[in-house]
């Protein structure tokens, strides 16, 4: 099997979604969550800039979440807007940041990181 390591995984099912979360489930490992829609520009526009974040940052988890796929995990999480991104550690939300904010994002991402 190839390494996830610098991807994005993209979770279609309900059990994959559950799968990945309990694979990384640890206080030291920070998982960032892309809740994204296949019609929405922003999520389109930052794609690219998240899959890159994803090759450098890789002792960070991606994991992207189409909410029109998995309606019901974004209902879980109160996602209302898209993108939404999610940062949990140990299976707890720790920060999140609504809306294409690139610099926010990568900010967000090695801040959590780094306190791992």
């Amino acid at each position: 099997m190839a390494s996830e390591e610098g991807v994005v995984i993209a979770c279609h099912t309900v059990d994959h979604w559950k799968e990945q979360l309990e694979k990384h489930k640890d206080p030291k490992k920070l998982v960032v969550v892309d809740f994204t829609a296949t019609w929405c520009g922003p999520c389109r526009m930052i794609a690219p800039i998240f899959a890159e974040l994803a090759k450098k940052m890789t002792h960070v988890a991606f994991l992207k979440v189409d909410v029109d796929e998995l309606e019901s995990v974004a209902q879980e999480y109160s996602v209302e807007a898209m993108p939404t991104f999610l940062f949990l550690k140990d299976g707890e939300i720790v920060h999140k940041v609504v809306g294409a904010k690139k610099d926010e994002i990568v900010s967000s991402v090695e801040k959590y990181a780094a306190d791992a």
